[in-house]
């Protein structure tokens, strides 16, 4: 199985380019990101809602760069440069979108400069939140991934309904546990949670590229589930307007591009290959 990946696009487009070329210029905090990937998004949402000075530096992952390698051997993106000197000139990485985005809004707290904090207050709620948070690391995502690198085949594990209905469960108990009235997970705030699901609420519309559609059910048509998708629709609908997710989007042809490789299994990538080895996500 031969690797196409270092056929990507190079560069962001759109409103995401706009955005990269506004932070293009040197920082004391650097995000290396692809604008390809969910993962960088969530970074890049995060630093956005909170109006964090930084310096965007767009990196291919599949084409290691020596000097980026000597900052995260890993190779993966997002890393985060981060100053830990008080001069602000020695830098030290940071990489998992999860634990990035937790450290951003912990240290940039001044409401201010940075708005209010993406989780709560309350130390049962944070808690609570980071157990929906995993919930979408450790089902969604996964589930997203099944779902779109599903090949028919006789050496399949699974068929391609069986991969949509997993997948379409977990975004159910997602929407069962979020607040009933909305729009977003917690309420009227934005928060953490809504931002570690948003990159894939942008990318759902490739299961009708490339999957004969997603299988959530048009408006009245959701039987005994219906309230559980009005809910969602709900959400999708504030989360896909935020400023801060329209901002790091570039434009769908680039992204039907970039995951045609998912859709034919054919990608290189360290989470493709740990999908079809059944291991968790890198």
């Amino acid at each position: 199985m031969s690797s196409v990946d270092t056929s990507l696009h190079p560069h962001t487009s759109r409103r995401a380019a706009q955005f990269a070329k506004a932070h293009s210029t040197p920082n004391p905090l650097v995000l290396y990101g692809g604008w390809f990937c969910p993962f960088v998004q969530r970074t890049w949402i995060t630093l956005h809602e909170k109006n964090i000075p930084h310096q965007y530096v767009e990196i291919n992952p599949y084409e290691k760069d020596a000097e980026f390698l000597k900052l995260n051997p890993r190779g993966l993106v997002p890393t985060l440069a981060v100053p830990v000197d008080p001069a602000r000139k020695e830098q030290k990485p940071l990489y998992e979108s999860v634990v990035i985005c937790e450290y951003l809004d912990e240290v940039y707290t001044d409401p201010t400069e940075h708005g209010p904090s993406l989780l709560p207050a309350n130390a049962y709620e944070r808690a609570r939140c980071r157990i929906w948070i995993d919930h979408i690391s450790g089902r969604i995502v996964p589930a997203f991934y099944r779902f779109m690198q599903h090949q028919h085949s006789d050496l399949s594990p699974y068929t391609l309904d069986e991969a949509r209905a997993e997948f379409l469960h977990h975004i159910k108990t997602f929407v069962q546990e979020a607040d009933p009235t909305g729009p977003f997970f917690l309420g009227d705030q934005f928060s953490m949670v809504d931002v570690m699901l948003a990159p894939w609420l942008c990318r759902l519309f490739l299961f009708d590229v490339f999957k004969g559609g997603l299988g959530i059910p048009a408006e009245g048509k959701g039987g005994a589930d219906e309230p559980v998708w009005q809910r969602w629709r709900r959400w999708a609908k504030a989360t896909e307007e935020r400023q801060s997710v329209l901002d790091t989007l570039s434009e769908r042809r680039q992204y039907i591009d970039a995951y045609r490789r998912y859709a034919e299994d054919t990608t290189q990538s360290q989470v493709a290959q740990a999908t079809r080895a059944g291991r968790r996500l890198p």
